[in-house]
């Protein structure tokens, strides 16, 4: 071996060496991140947990905001477990957040303090807040939107996107988001109905501000 092919050799060798200490100190990063990510979601999760589990409706309203809380919570501890990205810890982390917001409804259904804050996203902020009590038929059928919860509004929403359009927090008399919200996409007669139950109300967005996704 020459000088010159030796030194080449030890060149590539460092080099080589340089790579795989830059990919191990990569994969390190991330791997914090992830267990940073992982330990944020559970912090959250468990917040939700301790809710659940103490806490009892006791009229329809908080009944069915304590059980769409339990739903997340099954959801969020899924999502957490099977978590393997930071976008997917972060999913469960917001599934959660999502679950106190059920569980802030409950509360104030049964005349309780809200409890603290919690965290505010864009899709919720855009989204809006019933701020009056509408009543209105559509196809037949009778809906109606209340800022808050009633014997004839048991439903609540805490707010934000569904299938890409944005729906209000607030208190319903049915769950009329929930095929969206399962399907990803809108039925044809939606715009109607956001604009029959919500157009023009003070404080909430409207149909057409979304993203249309219907089938």
């Amino acid at each position: 071996m020459t000088p010159l092919v030796g030194v080449a050799f030890v060149l590539v060798a460092i080099a080589f060496g340089a790579a795989l200490l830059v990919l191990r100190f990569q994969r390190m990063a991330e791997e914090r991140q992830l267990d940073d990510a992982r330990a944020e979601s559970r912090r959250w999760v468990e917040r939700l947990a301790g809710q659940v589990m103490h806490l009892t409706g006791t009229n329809t309203a908080a009944r069915q905001a304590l059980a769409d809380a339990s739903e997340r919570y099954t959801a969020a501890g899924s999502r957490l477990g099977l978590a393997g990205t930071v976008e997917q810890a972060e999913l469960a982390k917001e599934t959660a957040v999502e679950g106190l917001y059920y569980i802030r409804a409950a509360r104030v259904a049964m005349d309780l303090a809200p409890g603290p804050a919690l965290p505010e996203d864009t899709e919720r902020a855009r989204a809006g807040v019933v701020t009056e009590h509408r009543k209105v038929e559509v196809g037949g059928e009778r809906y109606e939107a209340s800022p808050r919860p009633g014997q004839d509004t048991p439903h609540h929403y805490p707010g934000g996107e569904v299938a890409g359009r944005p729906v209000p927090r607030g208190w319903y008399n049915r769950p009329w988001w929930k095929a969206a919200l399962v399907g990803g996409a809108w039925e044809s007669g939606a715009a109607v109905l956001f604009g029959s139950l919500l157009a023009g109300m003070v404080g909430t967005a409207g149909f057409g501000e979304g993203r249309d996704r219907r089938a």
